[in-house]
């Protein structure tokens, strides 16, 4: 008997209250002119969410020197 193959870590994507989407891969970041950027498993990245960022997609802490607000919270709630 062989052993099953491993389980890929789930993808988690975190709503931040007032700041960014912090997303913990593996995950594939594609952008507008089709470049591609890895993120393997137990990497973390934040991405901006208030649109003030120089280094979007990446947050650079713009919101905070913004007073960007935010704090909604997911409208369906899953099992963990």
């Amino acid at each position: 008997m062989s052993d099953p193959t491993p389980a890929e870590p789930p993808v988690v994507i975190k709503t931040v209250d007032n700041g960014p989407y912090q997303v913990k891969g593996p995950v594939k970041i594609v952008d507008h002119e089709n470049n591609t950027y890895e993120l393997g498993p137990g990497r973390t990245r934040l991405l901006c969410r208030c649109g003030l960022s120089a280094k979007k997609p990446y947050c650079d802490g713009s919101h905070a020197r913004e007073g960007f607000s935010a704090a909604e919270r997911a409208g369906e709630k899953t099992a963990e």
